[in-house]
């Protein structure tokens, strides 16, 4: 595995580099805002991509990773990367996954670009499906046929809503919602519970989990199909880091590691099944 230089300059102002007061100072840690049950993204365990690119990063930079936790639901950012009490410092510096161009917080350049994917049980109604066009020609000719009526689950607010409306099967729908107030819930559940225990039939979701549990469901196999963006419906997206607003250098510290690292970031990616796409939202090998 390729990592890159080994160590990026503790010389680099910003959260991380110690101040040159002219005394040995100890740096601070590598300091992460994330969700602690978000997987295959984070978790309190360490057990997600994000953690595990934190990890990567610490390592070169010579410090150890904290975490400040807080679920990622409305107000994430103004209760982690910008919460901060008086006579306080942040609790944490970065966020290691929002889309690029994101306006809540300072982007850095996209390490990574997937898309939105299908996933279904092997075996069942919908094997031999390769694409969106064979989805929605296979669901159009075979599903007033299918008893029961084939249900698909997404999440509200989705481009999976949209693409199901173009196409006229908004009807089979099994709409979740994207903001769930519980804690407890996690993005990959329609797939682990309903999707597994065949409450609905198909899942249409973000492409990183539906890779990451299609290999992490015990006792199920699945089929994962990306989707190709289309007039009108947008699947793929570029994923950044973010950090505050007026911190430029600790925001060029982290695309030097974003740079560095981007070999290792592949492979963590490809590991964990995440469906990469180019700009041009054709699959990477």
């Amino acid at each position: 595995m390729f990592v890159g230089p080994a160590v990026v300059s503790a010389l680099l102002a910003g959260p991380a580099a110690a101040q040159d007061t002219g005394e040995s100072q100890p740096l601070k840690p590598f300091r992460v805002c994330q969700d602690p049950n978000n997987l295959p993204f984070s978790n309190d365990k360490g057990e997600g991509i994000e953690n595990r690119i934190a990890s990567l990063f610490a390592k070169q930079l010579n410090v150890p990773v904290e975490y400040f936790s807080f679920p990622q639901r409305m107000g994430f950012v103004r209760n982690t990367l910008r919460y901060k009490l008086p006579g306080e410092d942040y609790r944490c510096d970065v966020i290691l996954g929002v889309p690029s161009g994101w306006g809540q917080a300072s982007a850095t350049k996209p390490y990574y670009r997937s898309t939105y994917a299908l996933i279904f049980p092997k075996g069942k109604r919908f094997d031999g499906m390769q694409s969106g066009n064979d989805f929605v020609n296979q669901f159009l000719a075979r599903a007033p046929a299918m008893e029961p009526k084939p249900r698909i689950g997404l999440y509200d607010k989705s481009p999976g809503s949209v693409w199901l409306a173009k196409h006229g099967l908004e009807d089979a729908a099994v709409v979740y919602p994207i903001l769930n107030p519980d804690p407890e819930q996690f993005p990959g559940e329609i797939i682990a519970k309903d999707l597994a225990e065949g409450k609905i039939d198909i899942a249409l979701v973000w492409g990183p989990i539906a890779g990451y549990y299609a290999r992490h469901v015990e006792g199920s196999e699945f089929t994962v199909v990306p989707l190709k963006s289309e007039p009108g419906v947008r699947f793929d997206f570029a994923i950044a880091m973010g950090v505050r607003y007026g911190e430029p250098a600790w925001k060029a510290q982290i695309e030097k590691l974003i740079d560095a690292n981007q070999a290792a970031i592949h492979d963590i990616l490809t590991e964990y099944g995440v469906p990469l796409v180019n700009e041009q939202g054709e699959p990477l090998k």
